[in-house]
């Protein structure tokens, strides 16, 4: 561009509140023009501020989900994977880099995809045929591909455990992005930069953010799809229609449990039809965006699988049979004809969450069951949130029943209904910061109650934020003051109190004091441990053997509680329900040595 067209373009500087720096390069600008693109500061100053006011609400959520992020990537330099990692991170390799979907098809494959991503640059060493045991397609068979993935590659370990984790709380921070999006088409960015605060402080969330499992996966997703779906009902258009039915898929695919999107699309479309009927007007146009939705649906959940659609095996039908007694032919004819429409493994999942939702052993305010208590979730919600946002979601609840009763609010039925219509508590999580950010942002622009509304709400925060400080890096174990008279494992059970990724801490303190084994029964003990240099003895076993003594014995919090306590053998026999649970009872009583990050309890032995 020419001298002359440069400033025909931006005009004068002096004139132009845009115009900041407008200096050619040297050997192209006149030394007697040069007076007239000098830098003009306070005028850069006033333009730099003027921005930053413009994007105040994008600036706050980036520095919320940098300090985010920061601290989760700390967090998994320190800690080792979970247990439950240990076979979610090698199936994701084999689902991307062999197309095999059978591998932990319990879960739907999106963070299992998710987290295989960085794999395929690490290259890990295969499986050799020599260690494949058991039938194709049995339970012994996937855990030798699981178990030989971690022995085979021992000096690839901590970069393994490392780079999928990363990955997952780069969708953590997706997640941050969506819920500030969320919050400010709603109720405008000064609610959405206090929901994005919220959730980058709740301890819940920087637990199950750095972790290679389905609950913040399902969160995004289940966020997602109401998302979508807002904008359909906004824009009632074919495309609008293929992106709901993607978002609809998505969430199926990150948990089982997201399945109750389904009947939410076909109750929204029937009534959108009906009413149509009703008006006289055409409805063709509305069974067809429901005709688009669930084509796109069924795409995107066979893409996933990569359109593998094999029969059932043999040792599919010996499952299903044998896990419904009673329904088991019929379930194996309808999982047949349902694989034409979509993989059998993705049915097969289905079914295992259907088994799961039985029950399965948990310990609970001191109590063990094997059916489970209806009021676990809102208990575990109680004392594993902090208290300020406790109080802040209970009354954010009231506050939007209080808009959609009274004021026939929209914006706040978007946030209240998708709540409701949950059973687990970390998709609901979302929600209750978008409408806690809401109610807060509320109290600080209301003119009743400015300066109460205003201490507040900061009151609140702050105490959110030490509690987040407190909870560093314990996040997993985390419980707020009303769990304090009894230790964590007696409240709660399985995640809540342990997940076996303190395992580092634990073997850095026997190492320190030259002990190389340990006595142990805690999650991940048996695969995990032997990495970090120490050799874990099993205590309570299939075969009744006691181990040798050793100085210290490690016990996992979710032991302590009997909540997965294995079948073990007592005096040569099986041991009965209650002695297995209470097998660790007289460690219940002791006081321990040292306690890592509130779920792994270590006792000094007595050696005589």
């Amino acid at each position: 561009m020419s001298q002359v067209s440069l400033k025909e373009t931006l005009g004068n500087p002096a004139d132009s509140e845009s115009a900041i720096l407008m200096d050619e390069p040297l050997n192209q600008t006149p030394a007697a023009d040069k007076a007239d693109f000098q830098f003009d500061l306070p005028r850069a100053l006033t333009v730099m501020r003027t921005w930053i006011f413009a994007n105040a609400a994008e600036l706050g959520c980036a520095l919320m989900l940098t300090l985010m992020t920061l601290q989760m990537l700390a967090v998994i330099s320190h800690k080792s994977i979970t247990v439950d990692e240990v076979v979610m991170i090698p199936s994701g390799y084999y689902h991307l880099a062999a197309g095999n979907v059978e591998f932990v098809h319990e879960h739907p494959p999106f963070s299992k995809i998710i987290a295989g991503i960085p794999l395929l640059i690490l290259q890990p060493a295969e499986i050799r045929p020599d260690q494949i045991k058991g039938a194709p397609g049995s339970g012994d068979q996937k855990w030798a591909y699981e178990e030989t993935f971690w022995e085979n590659n021992p000096e690839k370990f901590l970069s393994l455990s490392y780079w999928p984790r990363v990955f997952m709380i780069a969708l953590t921070v997706v997640l941050g992005l969506l819920i500030f999006r969320f919050a400010r088409e709603l109720f405008g960015p000064l609610a959405a930069v206090l929901a994005v605060t919220l959730f980058a402080l709740e301890p819940t969330v920087l637990a199950h953010g750095r972790v290679v499992q389905t609950d913040v996966p399902a969160a995004f997703g289940y966020l997602l799809f109401f998302f979508m779906l807002r904008g359909y009902v906004l824009d009632r258009s074919f495309k609008r229609a293929a992106w709901l039915g993607f978002a609809a898929a998505l969430a199926v695919l990150t948990k089982f449990s997201m399945l109750l999107v389904g009947p939410v699309i076909v109750i929204y479309f029937a009534i959108e039809i009906s009413k149509a009927i009703k008006q006289g007007k055409t409805w063709g146009r509305g069974v067809a965006h429901f005709a688009m939705t669930a084509f796109v649906s069924l795409l995107t959940i066979n893409a996933a699988y990569f359109f593998q659609h094999r029969r059932l095996a043999s040792s599919d039908v010996e499952w299903i049979q044998a896990t419904f007694a009673k329904s088991g032919s019929t379930l194996t004819l309808l999982t047949s004809a349902l694989s034409h429409i979509v993989p059998v493994d993705f049915v097969l999942g289905i079914l295992y969450q259907i088994w799961h939702l039985e029950g399965h052993p948990a310990g609970f305010l001191g109590m063990y069951s094997s059916t489970g208590w209806w009021y676990y979730f809102p208990v575990a919600f109680t004392l594993k949130t902090t208290i300020p946002f406790l109080v802040l979601s209970l009354s954010a609840l009231g506050w939007a029943a209080f808009h959609v009763i009274k004021k026939r609010d929209a914006n706040h039925l978007w946030m209240l209904g998708p709540f409701v219509l949950l059973r687990y508590y970390l998709p609901a999580y979302s929600f209750l910061f978008i409408l806690g950010g809401a109610l807060l942002a509320s109290l600080l622009k209301s003119r009743r109650v400015a300066r109460v509304g205003i201490v507040a709400a900061i009151a609140l925060m702050c105490w959110i934020g030490i509690e987040a400080v407190r909870a560093f890096p314990n996040h997993m174990s985390y419980m707020n003051q009303l769990a304090s008279r009894h230790p964590h494992w007696w409240y709660l059970s399985d995640s809540n109190v342990e997940w076996g990724d303190d395992v580092p801490a634990l073997a850095a303190y026997l190492r320190a004091r030259g002990e190389t084994r340990v006595r142990a029964n805690f999650l991940g003990d048996f695969i995990i441990l032997h990495h970090y240099g120490v050799t874990p003895l099993t205590m309570a076993n299939e075969t009744g053997e006691e181990p040798p003594k050793t100085r210290y014995a490690a016990i996992g919090a979710s032991y302590l509680n009997g909540s997965t306590m294995p079948e073990t053998m007592i005096g040569g026999r099986p041991a009965t329900e209650s002695e297995r649970v209470n097998f660790f009872d007289k460690y219940r009583h002791r006081t321990p040595e040292a306690v890592f990050g509130g779920s792994i309890y270590l006792y000094r032995e007595d050696l005589r």
